[in-house]
């Protein structure tokens, strides 16, 4: 998933009459069974397209890895970041299920004479999936709980726009069009991974791991390590985290990411008829919204300055001495929740 990653929490000191708020449960059992017969139907194909993607076999996943060093590694330090693009390597199923093992990888690129920038590339991503492994393993409790919380961050209970960006509705076709390709087969390119992620902390301004639990219950590669540290990344609370003042622009990383709008236009037919990189803007054409497609739920420029205030608190809150390291951050309501609209 997205990258990056996970300390163990202290809780002695925290402040009185802030209570410990726990990690999002699962869906409750009447919320994650469709109401009809068709709906039911649906959701059991996707589940058998999630086990087939998943059930590679270790046969059939040397074949696969066999394929990709005679493919698509040669471009894989560029293609890997285009969606639009055969340019992954699909073997991350396998590997969270041990169908292949990462040393048997690395073995068969070094026998290559000349692995190239792909071979190196590929071969930190690998080395990433064992840190956050190892990160893990000492750090248990990181798998729901920051590693290095930022001190009093406020964040939005999920509402109608975690809905909607679940659903695939945020009204940004790249995000959407992520959501909608995970929920559909049960994976998400990761750079789309890391753009989603960002949208749900930083535009809807929700804890991590609300989107780390829903990522786990959809995807047939999702790893605990990887998934809950990779989410970590984006929220600025990781091992090495990206700043927290870093904001994906959504639309910028479409443009950048899918130029033609390829990748969009397969995953949100509502934007089928918008030709090129149109398809990542629909509110700049007059006929942009005539498929349907929903409005945005938030303004960027305005979710990105909300993020970046509430940063601004934390950090005048940790150069007072702030929260001991560990402590949950606090749930506010928004103060905007009726700007970001239904789904």
């Amino acid at each position: 998933m997205v990258r990056r990653a996970g300390t163990r929490s202290r809780h002695a000191g925290r402040p009185q009459g802030r209570a410990e708020r726990r990690p999002p449960e699962a869906a409750p059992e009447s919320a994650s069974k469709p109401g009809t017969g068709r709906v039911r139907l649906e959701m059991a194909r996707l589940e058998m397209a999630r086990l087939e993607m998943a059930r590679l076999g270790g046969r059939r996943a040397r074949v696969v890895a066999r394929e990709f060093r005679e493919g698509a590694l040669t471009a894989y330090r560029t293609d890997r970041d285009r969606p639009d693009l055969d340019g992954t390597s699909r073997l991350s199923a396998a590997l969270k299920y041990g169908e292949i093992h990462p040393r048997t990888l690395l073995a068969d690129l070094g026998r290559d004479q000349a692995p190239g920038a792909g071979a190196s590339t590929f071969v930190t991503e690998l080395a990433w999936r064992e840190f956050y492994a190892d990160v893990l393993w000492h750090h248990p409790r990181s798998a729901w709980h920051d590693l290095r919380p930022l001190p009093g961050m406020d964040y939005d209970e999920p509402g109608v726009a975690f809905d909607a960006w679940r659903a695939g509705r945020t009204g940004y076709p790249f995000v959407d069009a992520g959501m909608r390709q995970l929920a559909a087969t049960g994976w998400m390119h990761n750079r789309v991974r890391m753009v989603t992620a960002s949208f749900l902390v930083k535009h809807l301004h929700v804890w991590w791991p609300h989107g780390a639990r829903h990522f786990m219950a959809q995807l047939c590669d999702g790893d605990l390590a990887s998934n809950s540290h990779g989410w970590q990344w984006v929220a600025g609370t990781g091992t090495d985290a990206a700043p927290y003042f870093r904001v994906f622009n959504p639309v910028a990383q479409g443009h950048r990411f899918d130029p033609r709008g390829d990748y969009v236009r397969r995953w949100v037919p509502e934007l089928g008829h918008l030709t090129g990189a149109a398809a990542h803007e629909p509110w700049a054409h007059t006929t942009g919204y005539a498929g349907g497609y929903p409005t945005r739920i938030v303004e960027h420029a305005a979710a990105r300055a909300e993020a970046l205030r509430r940063y601004a608190v934390s950090r005048t809150a940790a150069a007072r001495g702030g929260e001991p390291t560990g402590v949950r951050p606090r749930i506010a309501r928004s103060r905007n929740r009726a700007a970001l609209g239904p789904e």
